[in-house]
């Protein structure tokens, strides 16, 4: 059977990774989370004194960039991914507020994406994988087989990410969270490297009122149709 690369892009909080992990769970392909990669550098910039007043300390991310090993495993429990920096797991962590107020400006730095990106392609070179993220389909794998952008109005993905923080027993407030959703859909997509935006080629897919259910079965059936299986 045809193997193919599936490069899923989309704003903040629209389920691109629980949407990403299923699709690969379901047509056997092996899922990277990109966006963990970018969350992950975040989190060693937090923990390694490379913030000042909110700001990242560039140059001294720069000089240490390579020591920053990013690497995915699975849960034997949940089969979900696993998301490990410098061999330790940080699942949990990089999924915090504190994390997500930094993301967007440690994957805006141009020597951070070069690497990533790098990164990202030697993981793809076999094909068979789902990659979500946001500049997947436009600068990663641009000629990716399958392309998909997601969408879904703020005020559902704001609602989503607070069910997601309370539910993991996590303090959170929703009109903090919303602000925050907003603003990094500006930094994504006003940044100068790789900004936020959707391929020319990529199928559009909002899930603002789909169930889980019957979103999988969209992707499912776009999948099947592009490998040639309907």
């Amino acid at each position: 059977m045809k193997r193919i690369i599936i490069a899923i892009d989309g704003f903040s909080s629209c389920g691109k990774s629980t949407m990403a992990k299923a699709l690969a769970r379901n047509i056997g392909y092996l899922y990277f989370d990109s966006g963990a990669m970018y969350r992950a550098t975040a989190l060693y910039c937090m923990q390694n004194g490379l913030i000042a007043e909110g700001a990242i300390d560039t140059e001294s991310l720069r000089t240490r960039i390579k020591e920053i090993n990013i690497t995915f495993g699975v849960d034997p429990d949940t089969k979900n991914s696993i998301t490990f920096l410098n061999g330790r797991n940080v699942e949990h962590e990089i999924r915090s507020l504190e994390v997500s107020r930094l993301v967007s400006q440690v994957a805006a730095l141009d020597f951070v994406r070069e690497e990533m990106v790098n990164r990202q392609r030697e993981m793809g070179k076999a094909k068979g994988i789902v990659m979500d993220g946001r500049d997947i389909g436009t600068t990663v794998f641009p000629n990716a087989e399958m392309k998909i952008f997601v969408t879904a109005s703020a005020e559902v993905r704001a609602l989503r990410r607070y069910d997601e923080l309370t539910a993991r027993g996590d303090k959170a407030d929703y009109n903090e969270i919303l602000e925050n959703v907003l603003q990094r859909d500006h930094l994504d997509q006003t940044r100068e490297v790789s900004p936020l935006k959707r391929a020319d080629d990529a199928l559009l897919l909002d899930n603002s009122n789909l169930t889980r259910e019957e979103q999988m079965e969209w992707l499912i059936e776009q999948f099947k149709k592009l490998t040639g299986q309907c």
